[in-house]
């Protein structure tokens, strides 16, 4: 096991993309020091304890993002650190995104890289960033190829109130320059949507997407979506720590598929759904065709989990945990 004998950080460990993180992690042998909000709530803690190895190997934590010194204790004594943690809410439900959505994101990050600052242990820190930290610009165009030199635009963003992006970039440039200034060694993973099976009670606001579309919802996004399966995102990160080479960002993206493409395998998948492709009532999103190289990312070793079996195992993950009911 590659990692045995070896500890390390993972932050929000409840999250969607840190959870199958703990898991391949310990499943590595790895010891994981992770941190939640809160220590005493079951929905947040049980099914990380659960886990294999979780038991021996795996140690909780009670942290605030916006807490100075928090993840102190957490990050003490490890050789890697995996910031995954950031809010991702549905837009509509942002009220105030300076205090729900951009504080968290920005100066929770920089209070994480303060406490890998002063631990020598550490040789690599991991951070989750967003392909909307990426594609969020006016440069995005038809025909053209994004790949990691590209960058979201802050100004373009805060003019659209694109919060969770503008929330993401502002965090990812301030972690590329505290990382600079003080000698530590950062990668960062950027997902597109990440869908697949959850090991969490519930879903992530992704894959609720997901679960909203098998249970009858008369609208969704016209847009084509980029996405990619959380798993492979997971093995990403660890890639991300275990290659000596790795460096820089890593586009972690499958593919692009319209609703209608999920829909149209969901229904050869099962049959007895027949869901309807009929989009009524949403409102259809105006975005450029264009491509997103994961070449980069392939050259870490990820063989990406194709589409239909991402969409299968979502599907199971969810009759699993009584979200559907067919």
């Amino acid at each position: 096991m590659s990692g045995a004998g070896k500890v390390v950080c993972v932050t929000g460990a409840s999250g969607y993309i840190a959870s199958w993180l703990i898991k391949m992690l310990l499943h590595r042998g790895y010891t994981v020091k992770a941190s939640v909000r809160d220590l005493n709530d079951p929905k947040k803690t049980e099914f990380l304890m659960a886990l294999d190895g979780a038991k021996e190997r795996l140690h909780l934590f009670q942290a605030n993002l916006l807490e100075e010194g928090s993840f102190d204790v957490i990050v003490d004594g490890c050789e890697g650190v995996f910031h995954t943690a950031s809010p991702l809410l549905h837009p509509a439900s942002v009220t105030n995104p300076q205090i729900e959505q951009l504080d968290p994101a920005l100066k929770g990050t920089l209070n994480v890289l303060r406490s890998c600052a002063r631990v020598s242990s550490i040789k690599r820190v991991v951070l989750t960033s967003s392909m909307r930290a990426v594609t969020s610009n006016r440069e995005l165009k038809d025909g053209v190829v994004v790949d990691e030199s590209w960058f979201a635009d802050p100004t373009y963003c805060e003019e659209r109130k694109l919060w969770y992006p503008l929330s993401k970039i502002l965090a990812e440039n301030a972690a590329w320059e505290f990382s600079k200034e003080h000698g530590i060694d950062m990668v960062a993973i950027i997902p597109g949507m990440v869908i697949g099976p959850i090991l969490q009670p519930y879903p992530s606001v992704t894959a609720g997407m997901v679960l909203n579309l098998v249970n009858g919802a008369a609208s969704f996004y016209t847009a084509r979506m980029r996405w990619v399966d959380v798993r492979d995102v997971a093995y990403a990160h660890i890639l991300a720590f275990e290659v000596p080479s790795a460096s820089g960002r890593y586009c972690v993206v499958e593919g692009f598929a319209l609703w209608t493409e999920f829909i149209k395998t969901l229904n050869e998948l099962y049959p007895t759904l027949q869901l309807s492709d009929e989009c009524s009532t949403s409102t259809p999103m105006v975005e450029p065709n264009y491509e997103i190289s994961n070449e980069k990312a392939k050259s870490l070793g990820i063989e990406f989990i194709p589409f239909d079996v991402c969409l299968k195992d979502t599907i199971e993950s969810f009759k699993e945990k009584n979200l559907v009911n067919f």
